[in-house]
């Protein structure tokens, strides 16, 4: 599905039909609501124009993993889509990560990305979200949890949703489902969770994909990432053609209200 492209004019009724515009494009993709509520687009970014929305975004930089973190990293192409991209600069291998720590930070709702992935080796594709409580030991995953809803790192039909809390050293906990989705790799696809506070349900494309409670659901608001992460689980970075990137069509976050 192409992406409708909307221009804001001055009107308070154009931004109003727009908005509406906008947020019934996914309606056929969307989760039946419960009895008596309707799904209302709360926060989105589009990707138009040629420079990133900082007002949204924070752009991370520094070490990460087997690269760095740059601002290189992160351009939109001018066609509706954010590019996060690997490549070598000088001795050094750069990615990039986007995410809305301090601008937009929430618990619960629907949160969807439409994403193109990679096509090399040694870096993968990742939406997630995160909060530093993940590192609080004790509560389980309820006072913070990092929740993976879609990470990449095989260049085959393989697909990987996790969960991960209690911290990250000997305390830490996860848990993962791999599932296989044919022709992920080809074209644009969907990736969805929708985050009660009983449950997390993952789906691609309109399909649920993953249903699970697991680590005691998160109940504190978390901010969004989109990032490209190089290291030896998706192979071998210096194997690579370089530059190599993946594509962000747009991320929307929809909530339930009444009717």
């Amino acid at each position: 599905m192409k992406k409708m492209r909307i221009v804001f004019g001055t009107s308070a009724s154009i931004l109003l039909i727009a908005t509406s515009i906008l947020a019934a494009e996914l309606d056929d993709k969307l989760p039946a609501p419960p009895d008596g509520k309707a799904w209302k687009l709360i926060w989105h970014d589009e990707f138009d124009g040629t420079k990133l929305d900082e007002t949204k975004w924070e752009i991370a930089e520094g070490r990460r993993r087997d690269g760095f973190w740059s601002r290189k990293a992160i351009s939109l192409d001018g066609k509706g889509n954010l590019v996060i991209s690997a490549l070598k600069d000088g001795d050094k291998f750069l990615d990039g990560c986007v995410r809305t720590r301090g601008k937009y930070e929430r618990a619960f709702g629907y949160f969807v990305a439409r994403v193109k992935f990679q096509k090399e080796q040694g870096h993968w594709t990742a939406f997630w979200m995160y909060t530093p409580s993940v590192g609080k030991i004790g509560n389980g995953g309820r006072d913070g949890t990092e929740i993976d809803i879609m990470e990449k790192p095989s260049l085959d039909d393989e697909m990987n949703h996790a969960l991960h809390w209690d911290g990250y050293g000997k305390e830490h906990q996860s848990k993962a489902h791999k599932f296989k989705v044919p022709g992920i790799m080809e074209g644009y696809h969907d990736f969805a969770l929708w985050w009660t506070p009983e449950e997390y349900v993952f789906y691609v494309d309109g399909k649920e994909t993953w249903r699970t409670d697991a680590g005691g659901v998160c109940q504190v608001p978390v901010y969004i990432k989109l990032s490209d992460e190089i290291g030896k689980w998706a192979g071998d970075i210096t194997k690579a053609k370089l530059p190599d990137h993946f594509l962000v069509d747009y991320v929307r976050v929809y909530d339930l209200v009444e009717k």
